[in-house]
C-alpha cells in the first residue's frame, strides 16, 4: 500500500469485536484510533462503574490489537480532554496522519450514527483545508444475528411488533434448537415453566458468582481529575469481565453452575441474602453477559452455540426449558429490541403515550426510600450497575410506570445506572416495554401490577414498612392504591384490551365509596412520592 493510501479505523467503545473482518489482515498503512471521550462519558449521569468497565475494556483491545501487530493509537480522556466532540478529534488526527481513507462501524446509538454520517459528509467539503481528498466508508459491526440492513424485512416504524412471531422466525433462519424444521421437545416456548419463586431452602444452593478483579485506579483518577459526573459505588477493582477472555470465562462459569437453573429461577428476587460479603442475591442464576455482549467483547452466537453444547452435554441436570429461555432472551428480545429502535428513530424517544409528567422521586438516586422492594433493588443497581430484567420491569419500572413519571427521566435512570445500557437495548425496554410510552409498538399491554406481584415472585415484602395486603391506610402498600389509580384512570386507553378486561371487571365490582377511598390514598402518596 502506498504512502498516500493512509487510513483511520475508529473503534466505539462498544466495538470491542476481535472477530471483525478488520482485523483479518495487518497494515503499516491503516491507523486504529481507540479514545475516551469526554462526550461520550457525559451524555447522560453513568454509573461510575459503566465508565470504569468501558474504558477498561477498551485499554484492553486497544492492547490486545496491538500485541496482534496492528498500529493502534489509544487515547485517554487526558489526550482527547480539549477536543469539544468526537468529530473535532477526528479532523485533526485525519489532518496530522494525513488520512485519505477514514473507516468506521456503523455505531448501534442513532445518536453516535448521525454525528459520523454528518462527519463523513463534512468530510468532502474539507477537502481544500486537508489539501488532498478524503473517501469515508461505514461498515457492518459483524456483530448481532440479523445485519443493519436485515432488520427492515422485519420491522416497520409505528407498526406493532410482537416478540413471539419475531423469535421463531429466527430460530428457523439460524437453525437454533431446530430438529428437522421443528422446534426441540415440538413446542417455542417454555415461559410458562420458567416463574418459580425462591423459597428459603433454595437460597443456600444459589452459586457463589464469578466476579473479577480488574484495576480500574488509574481510571477512577482520570474521572475525578476531568470532573466527570457519576452515579453510584465503585472500588479500585472492578468486578465485570473487560476482555475477551474473561466474557468467555464468565459464559462457561454461566453455563456449568447457573444454567441448569436459570430458566426456572429467571423472574425469582430476594432480598434475603446482603449486598456485601458473601453476598450472591444480587445474580442469582443469570449470566450476567449483557455488558460484555453489549460492548461486543463476545458475540451473542458464541454465547447460544456454547449454552446449547451444555445443554446437549448435560441433559439429566439442563432442561430444555432452561435452554430456551437463555436462548429467547439474546437470539430474541435483544435482537427484537435492536429492531424495534432502528425502524422507529428518532420519533421512538419523544414517545409518551400515556402523557405521563411526574419527576422520579429522588430517592431513585440513593435507594432511601421504605419500600422494600424499590430499596432492594435500587440498592443493588447504585452497589452493582446491575439488576437483573424483573427488577427492571415489574419493581423500578413498574412504580414508574404506575407513578406516571415522564419517560425522559425514567430514560435517562435507566440509561446511567446500568453497566449494559447502551441506547439500542435501554430505550424501547424501557420507553416501550416498561413504560408503554410507545403506545404497544413493543408489548401488547402495560406491564402494571399491585403490591401482590412482588409478593408472589420476592421474599421482599416480608420486612417491609408497607404491609402488601393493605390497599388504604397509614402503611398500605404504595403499589396497591397507585396500580388500581392508573388503571382508573388509563381506562379508556386500557378498556378495550382483552388481557386487562378482568382487572376493570374487578374495579367496577367495588363500590364508588370504596373506589373513591382507594383513589384518595393513591393521590396522596402520589403527591408524597419523595416521602414514600
Amino acid at each position: 500500500m502506498s504512502h498516500n493510501d493512509k487510513c483511520l479505523r475508529l473503534i466505539l467503545g462498544d466495538q470491542l469485536n476481535a472477530s471483525h473482518s478488520w482485523f483479518s489482515d495487518k497494515n503499516d498503512d491503516t491507523l486504529y484510533v481507540i479514545a475516551e471521550l469526554y462526550q461520550e462519558a457525559t451524555y447522560t449521569t453513568h454509573h461510575v462503574q459503566k465508565i470504569c468497565a468501558f474504558f477498561a475494556a477498551m485499554e484492553a483491545f486497544a492492547k490486545a490489537l496491538s500485541q496482534a501487530g496492528h498500529q493502534v493509537e489509544y487515547l485517554t480522556l487526558d489526550d482527547t480532554a480539549h477536543y469539544p466532540d468526537l468529530p473535532s478529534l477526528l479532523s485533526e488526527l485525519i489532518s496530522k496522519h494525513e488520512i485519505v481513507r477514514f473507516e468506521y462501524q456503523l455505531p448501534d446509538e442513532y445518536r453516535l450514527r448521525q454525528q459520523l454520517a454528518n462527519f463523513s459528509k463534512a468530510l468532502s467539503h474539507q477537502q481544500l483545508a486537508l489539501h488532498h481528498k478524503v473517501v469515508a466508508t461505514p461498515y457492518e459491526s459483524e456483530h448481532f444475528y440479523l445485519e443493519d440492513q436485515a432488520l427492515s424485512n422485519y420491522f416497520s416504524s409505528g407498526k406493532r411488533h410482537r416478540l413471539e412471531s419475531f423469535y421463531r422466525k429466527l430460530r428457523v433462519k439460524f437453525d437454533v434448537l431446530m430438529e428437522a424444521g421443528e422446534p426441540v421437545g415440538q413446542q417455542w416456548n417454555f415461559d410458562q415453566d420458567n416463574r418459580n419463586k425462591l423459597k428459603k431452602t433454595d437460597l443456600a444452593d444459589i452459586p457463589e458468582p464469578l466476579v473479577f478483579a480488574n484495576d480500574v485506579s488509574d481510571i477512577l483518577k482520570r474521572i475525578n481529575r476531568h470532573k466527570i459526573p457519576t452515579i453510584g459505588k465503585a472500588e479500585k477493582s472492578l468486578l465485570w469481565p473487560v476482555t475477551r477472555l474473561q466474557a468467555v470465562e464468565l459464559l462457561h462459569f454461566f453455563c456449568q453452575y447457573c444454567l441448569p437453573n436459570f430458566g426456572k429461577y429467571q423472574d425469582a428476587m430476594t432480598g434475603k441474602l446482603s449486598f456485601l460479603g458473601e453476598d450472591k442475591g444480587w445474580s442469582l442464576y443469570h449470566s450476567r453477559l449483557s455488558f460484555a455482549l453489549n460492548s461486543k467483547l463476545i458475540s451473542p452466537k458464541q454465547v447460544i452455540d456454547t449454552a446449547i453444547v451444555y445443554f446437549q452435554q448435560n441433559h439429566n441436570l439442563i432442561s430444555l426449558a432452561q435452554i430456551e429461555g437463555f436462548v429467547r432472551q439474546i437470539l430474541g428480545w435483544r435482537e427484537f429490541v435492536r429492531g424495534i429502535y432502528w425502524a422507529n428513530m428518532p420519533e421512538y424517544s419523544k414517545h409518551n403515550h400515556l402523557n405521563a409528567n411526574r419527576s422520579l422521586p429522588k430517592w431513585f438516586w440513593t435507594g432511601d426510600t421504605r419500600m422494600s422492594c424499590m430499596h432492594h433493588a435500587i440498592n443493588q443497581s447504585l452497589t452493582f450497575a446491575y439488576a437483573h430484567h424483573i427488577q427492571r420491569l415489574m419493581v423500578t419500572g413498574n412504580f414508574c410506570l404506575i407513578a406516571g413519571i415522564t419517560p425522559d427521566q425514567v430514560d435517562n435512570w435507566y440509561l446511567g445506572i446500568y453497566i449494559d445500557a447502551i441506547e439500542w437495548v435501554e430505550m424501547p425496554n424501557t420507553r416501550g416495554m416498561s413504560q408503554f410510552a410507545d403506545g404497544g409498538i413493543v408489548g401488547s399491554k402495560a406491564y402494571a401490577a399491585s403490591g401482590n406481584y412482588i409478593n408472589k415472585m420476592s421474599d421482599y415484602c416480608g420486612d417491609c414498612h408497607y404491609k402488601v395486603s393493605k390497599t388504604v391506610g397509614n402503611d398500605a402498600c404504595p403499589l396497591n392504591s397507585m396500580y388500581w389509580h392508573f388503571m382508573a384512570r388509563h381506562q379508556d386507553a386500557f378498556s378495550r384490551n382483552p388481557r386487562t378486561n378482568m382487572v376493570y371487571a374487578n374495579w367496577r365490582k367495588k363500590s364508588e365509596q370504596d373506589q373513591a377511598v382507594v383513589l384518595a390514598q393513591a393521590e396522596y402518596y402520589l403527591s408524597h412520592l419523595d416521602d414514600l
